[in-house]
């Protein structure tokens, strides 16, 4: 299972560096990938004779996200949706994203297994933090220095919005964070952990997205709250935590705070106004109450937006920068009581796993997800991180990385490792 999880990860690559996956050829991929890893999975489960790879395995979060994929396909086969094609292709991408998590829970169970996704996450985020700080200190208007962006933009790193870029960070930041202040660290290790926060903490307030600083904030609130009531985290680890904020504040005025200042004003000039985005949701909540029950399609906003609209600036809406108001207008409360669904299986399965105090290394692994989490569903309440490809999936797989069982590795036949729970 080696093979699929190391697809896994390259997929999460993929979906990034593809400006979030949002162009059709990149959703293409990733759709196309996904179905051709299930059927290898298919294919080594039916001729792996083996006992230990023959339970199939079921993430809580998978079934309400079924049940969304099932109502988005109810529309399509009674017609009840604005428009046909764009509902068929949120729904498969709805589909992709079932089978990879569905794969990850079958590959992703031993914590050796859990241990390698930690470390690519961090290493990922972190070169792809450096790059967008390179790209931004020496950005001549082209994404990668050579693509023009043919839709305008606030490009940061890969990403066309640099909104959806501190949605990705907001999922990477925890994975190192969190093991560094509950002292789950080996010393040898430290530095390169604590590296991995600190760019990617100082990339995400260059990007100057309000909605990722509050997110952050969000994140260290939850776990200094969590700490708390466990009790968790000795000084020494906790001040370990403090000296990499410390260290990512004085990277940041390095480069100077009145250059992040500026930057902070200027780019909310070229966005949405804030008014605007006000009347985008009131409108995108005149829809659902239109349609209640079942809504006006799975990925229809766009199609249905115009005739609500009551601030009309001659641009296309095709999200309303509130995630949980699109699906509410697109999939009316069905879809409503399956998001409702996931989101408490992922808060009551992750809270029950981390105050589990028999098994410290896998409750930081839990700490981790749900934080990463909470950060972004908190910044889907202004933005849609949850429309972009790669930033959906992360999400699912670091909800799962916050719910999953994470079993000890079995013994190999090397020489024991020193009996410490540390990365």
């Amino acid at each position: 299972m080696k093979f699929l999880r190391f697809c896994i990860c390259a997929l999460i690559a993929f979906g990034v560096l593809a400006h979030g996956g949002v162009e059709d050829w990149a959703r293409a991929v990733v759709e196309t990938c996904a179905a051709l890893l299930f059927f290898l999975w298919a294919f080594l489960f039916y001729f792996d004779k083996s006992d230990e790879h023959k339970r199939v395995y079921i993430s809580p979060l998978l079934p309400p996200l079924v049940l969304l994929a099932a109502v988005a396909l109810g529309q399509l086969l009674l017609r009840a949706t604005a428009s046909t094609y764009d509902t068929r292709m949120e729904l498969n991408l709805l589909v992709a994203y079932i089978l990879i998590l569905f794969l990850a829970t079958q590959v992703f169970r031993f914590s050796d297994d859990w241990r390698g996704y930690v470390w690519f996450i961090m290493i990922f985020g972190f070169l792809v933090a450096t790059f967008g700080i390179l790209q931004q200190l020496t950005f001549n208007g082209k994404l990668y220095w050579f693509r023009e962006m043919r839709y305008g933009g606030i490009p940061f790193g890969p990403y066309v919005n640099r909104n959806h870029f501190a949605g990705f960070i907001e999922l990477v930041i925890p994975v190192s964070l969190v093991p560094l202040v509950l002292g789950k660290v080996r010393r040898e290790r430290w530095f390169v952990v604590a590296i991995c926060a600190l760019l990617p903490i100082g990339a995400l307030f260059l990007s100057a997205s309000r909605g990722g600083v509050v997110s952050f904030g969000v994140e260290i609130g939850l776990l200094l709250l969590i700490m708390l009531l466990r009790r968790t985290g000795s000084g020494r680890s906790v001040l370990a935590g403090g000296l990499i904020l410390l260290l990512a504040f004085l990277f940041v005025s390095w480069l100077g705070v009145k250059q992040v200042a500026d930057r902070f004003s200027s780019m909310q000039s070229l966005e949405v106004t804030t008014g605007k985005r006000a009347t985008m949701r009131m409108d995108t909540w005149r829809i659902f109450l239109d349609h209640k029950y079942t809504g006006t399609g799975l990925g229809t906003l766009q199609t249905v937006f115009p005739a609500y609209e009551t601030q009309y600036d001659g641009k296309i809406v095709n999200h309303t920068h509130n995630d949980y108001l699109e699906l509410l207008a697109e999939t009316g409360v069905a879809g409503g009581f399956c998001f409702a669904w996931l989101l408490g299986a992922l808060f009551f399965v992750s809270l029950r796993q981390i105050l589990q105090r028999d098994k410290p290394f896998a409750a930081s692994l839990h700490l981790s997800g749900l934080l990463g989490c909470s950060a972004f569903l908190v910044h889907s309440l202004v933005d849609f991180n949850l429309h972009i490809p790669a930033n959906a999936l992360l999400f699912l797989l670091t909800a799962h990385l916050a719910t999953s069982a994470v079993i000890p590795s079995p013994p190999s036949d090397l020489p024991p490792r020193p009996s410490r729970h540390q990365h």
